[in-house]
Formats: structure tokens, sequence, C-alpha cells
């Protein structure tokens, strides 16, 4: 990652080597350009100076006061050998440069000013690390690569902050995201195809597809209309409208189906009025079951109640229903949940997984859902 773009109000565009590099003894910068062996040995010393002064900017903040100590134990942490009056210099050599202040407190506290502009600043500390480390395991499937892009100096940044911190260089073998349903292994996806859609998502573009329908051998080709992402298991659908349908259905493509894709240079057209959520909400993928259509708004923001054995309800006393959820004891020991949710095939087939260990459920509609598995929408 370059930093030739730090622009604070203390720095003049000066380079980074010029503003950082400060002796610890006279707050003097330090020369790197002669060529003596000497000279060498302050370049060498001047770099290392620039990486420590470098992440004691890094673990300060904007709105809160960080102690000279706790600057100091975390050095200690990234692999600093160090004392603490070294991060109590730096600290105020850094004051005189970048728009940081200290406060009259004891211990003393440090901050960046309210005004400080942080966003050309690519500081980070562990726990932001940690962060965009996750972000990046977990998340970056649904980014766009506009937005990737953007992000991977940041995403570099936290492996190199992770792999020399002596506390949590193990950290990515330490962590993970387990589904809490059967794991499948994801199709593969075009990555072409994937890029130009979602940058014809992100800017509104339509596409030109070559797409093969699950039900079909032979791939057709469609211009179509993005509208949204929705990723469902490890599956990725595009929510799109054809140009050639005159009703402007909403239609899933699913994005491992898709073997080119064009960004044209038309506008893409969103249906008036529509809301991902309300259309995830009225079933639109594939959600919805024929039960529910017979109640009112088709099962949206039901009341529901719910009776389980002790060990199947166990797990909804800690994680929530829905916010409203009320948890009843019974005198046999089984649990009665009550709660306001979306009457969905998603919810039937989570609630079959139970078992035996589901005693009962109302509205009557949904224990019938439940049970009669004939009924399952397709």
């Amino acid at each position: 990652m370059t930093v030739s773009h730090i622009d604070t109000a203390h720095t003049n565009n000066d380079s980074l080597d010029s503003q950082l590099a400060i002796d610890e003894g006279t707050h003097t910068v330090a020369p790197l350009d002669n060529k003596t062996s000497d000279d060498t040995a302050d370049s060498r010393h001047g770099a290392a100076t620039t990486a420590r002064q470098w992440q004691v900017l890094s673990q300060l903040q904007r709105n809160r006061w960080v102690g000279t100590t706790h600057v100091y134990e975390q050095l200690i942490l990234a692999g600093f050998d160090i004392s603490l009056r070294t991060v109590q210099r730096d600290l105020n050599a850094l004051a005189k440069r970048f728009p940081i202040e200290k406060n009259n407190a004891n211990p003393q506290g440090w901050r960046w000013e309210d005004d400080a502009p942080l966003q050309s600043l690519p500081h980070m500390n562990l726990s932001q690390a940690v962060a965009f480390n996750m972000v990046e395991a977990n998340l970056s499937q649904l980014l766009p690569p506009v937005i990737l892009d953007e992000l991977f100096p940041w995403f570099d940044l936290a492996r190199r902050q992770l792999k020399h911190s002596k506390v949590t260089h193990s950290w990515i073998d330490r962590v993970r995201i387990e589904p809490a349903t059967q794991p499948l292994i994801a199709p593969h996806i075009d990555l072409d195809s994937k890029d130009n859609i979602y940058h014809a998502l992100f800017y509104q573009l339509q596409i030109k597809a070559c797409y093969t329908r699950s039900n079909k051998s032979q791939a057709s080709e469609y211009i179509l209309n993005p509208i949204a992402i929705i990723q469902r298991g490890v599956i990725i659908y595009l929510l799109a409208t054809r140009t050639d349908d005159s009703e402007n259905i909403i239609r899933t493509f699913a994005l491992h189906r898709f073997a080119t894709v064009e960004i044209l240079e038309s506008a893409a057209k969103t249906p008036d009025n529509f809301q991902l959520d309300n259309y995830l909400d009225a079933g639109g993928m594939g959600f919805s079951h024929p039960l529910f259509s017979q109640l009112p708004n088709h099962g949206k923001y039901t009341a529901i109640e719910l009776q389980f054995t002790k060990q199947a309800g166990k797990s909804l006393t800690e994680s929530k229903l829905s916010d409203d959820q009320i948890v009843t004891i019974n005198s046999d020991e089984s649990l009665t949940i009550q709660a306001t949710v979306n009457l969905t095939s998603q919810l039937v087939w989570w609630l079959r997984g139970f078992g035996n260990g589901l005693l009962d459920a109302k509205p009557e509609l949904l224990h019938q859902a439940v049970l009669d598995k004939e009924l399952d929408s397709h």
C-alpha cells in the first residue's frame, strides 16, 4: 500500500518518512538520502522508527482518550521491543506534526482531534484487523468488485497486522463461522460474469446475458434489468426483469448458470415501488406456502404459539424468534414460545427439523403445514 496520499492539516504534503522518522532523542527528522554506512544504519533506524510511530498513531481514536500505557501494551503485543518512555516521546513528537491532542488527566490520554481527516490515514488496530479479516472471509461473495477493489488494501493491511502480532498471528486458525444447516459446496461461478453482474447492479445498467435455465440444456440470450443480489445458502441469485417481458415480472437467476454477461450502456429499469424486503416477505424467493394464502397478508406478521419439549426448545431461550418473544415454562417442563413472525415455507422446514421435539403449533394452519409434507411449495 502506498502512503504518499496522506493529507492532514499538519503535514503540508510531506512524505511519510519525513513526518514519522523522528529521532527519539532530538525529535529531528532522520536523513534518508546519504550513502555512507553510518547513514545506511541511520536509514534503517529511521525506517524502524517510522513503523513504530505508525503503530502509535493507529492506536488512537477520535472520540475516546487512549492512555499511553495502553498504546505501549499494544505495541508490545505487535512485536515492538520498546519502553514506555519511548512511546511517550513518540506521542509528544507526533503531536507536533499530526492532529492529535492530549488531556491533563492522570494517567494521560491521547486522541485524534475532532477535525482530523482520518479518512486518508490507513491506520488499523488489532481489533479492526480482526473485523476486516472476517469481512473478507465471509462477505467477499456479496460485495461488488468496485467495492472489493477499494477494500483490498485494508484486507491486506489486516492480514499483515495479524501476521506480525504475537497474540493474534494465529487468529485465522481460531475463528470459524459454521452454518446452522447442512453445509453444501457452492457451485462454480464464472468470475467475469459475476463481476459484470455486480458492476451493472452497482451502476444500475442493463446486461446482455447468456443464461441456461435449470430445466433446459441449451443457453438462451436475455437482456436483463438487474434489481438486487440475494444469497440463500451457498447459492447467489440475481433478481432481474427481462426486457422482452411486457408484464415486467421479477425473476430469479442463479449466478452459476450465467455463461457470459455483457454490460450495456442503457440504464436498468426497476419496477415502480419495488422494495426488496417487501419482496422477500411476500415469498418472492419461493418461501411462500399454499396454506398461508388463506391468512390475512398471506401470514405476514402473524402471532404464533409453539410448544416444545424442554430439550428441543432450550435454544430458543437464548436465540429469539422475534423481539416480542415470550417463553413460558409449563408444569410438565415443556416450553411454550409466543412470537410474531412471517409464516413461510422456511419456517415450516425449520420446525420440521425439531421432529418429535415440537409438541404443538398455532395457528392450526401452521401445524398442518408442518405435518403435511405434500403441501410443500416448490
